[in-house]
């Protein structure tokens, strides 16, 4: 069975394994570095070390990494919300290897994480898109799930611009 086939309401997603998945993880990751931000695999196995959540699909298409508000993060775009709210989960990266897209994939990742931060008692998840250089695709998926803007920041010496998102749980 292909990954065409799989219906993505019965996708299963797994913690993440280094073993298994860093190889193709980090490639995913750099594939769309210009979105997520690039980083080698010693900052990507940091990075999953102090997430709350890295879930994977078990066909080794997608990819989710989800921080909590005590978790030891320097994000410029998670202290935005850290300064701002007392309890929340912040999606940091989502990809999707390109074969598997507009299969539902993404969106059934985001439910996985929306049952785990309900059980964990978040009020939201909260997350940014790029507003400069845009990134429409993501943002009209991000409202399609129920995702409002909250604020927007400036980044990277003003190389970049960001809209701040929230979904109520």
């Amino acid at each position: 069975m292909s990954h065409r086939d799989t219906d993505p309401s019965t996708a299963c997603f797994r913690p993440f394994d280094p073993q298994r998945d860093l190889q193709w993880v980090h490639a995913l990751n750099q594939a769309n570095g210009d979105k997520l931000s690039f980083l080698s695999t010693e900052e990507l196995l940091e990075l999953i070390a102090s997430a709350s959540y890295a879930r994977v699909s078990d066909d080794c298409m997608a990819f989710l990494i989800a921080f909590e508000e005590t978790d030891l993060y320097d994000s410029q775009n998670f202290k935005w919300f850290r300064h701002r709210y007392a309890s929340f989960t912040y999606v940091d990266r989502i990809a999707v290897d390109p074969r598997a897209q507009g299969q539902g994939v993404a969106r059934s990742l985001y439910e996985d994480l929306f049952s785990f931060s309900k059980r964990r008692h978040k009020p939201f998840i909260g997350c940014e898109v790029n507003s400069d250089p845009p990134n429409p695709a993501s943002m009209a998926f991000h409202r399609s799930l129920g995702f409002e803007q909250i604020g927007s920041a400036v980044i990277s010496q003003g190389q970049k611009s960001v809209s701040y998102l929230a979904r109520a749980l």
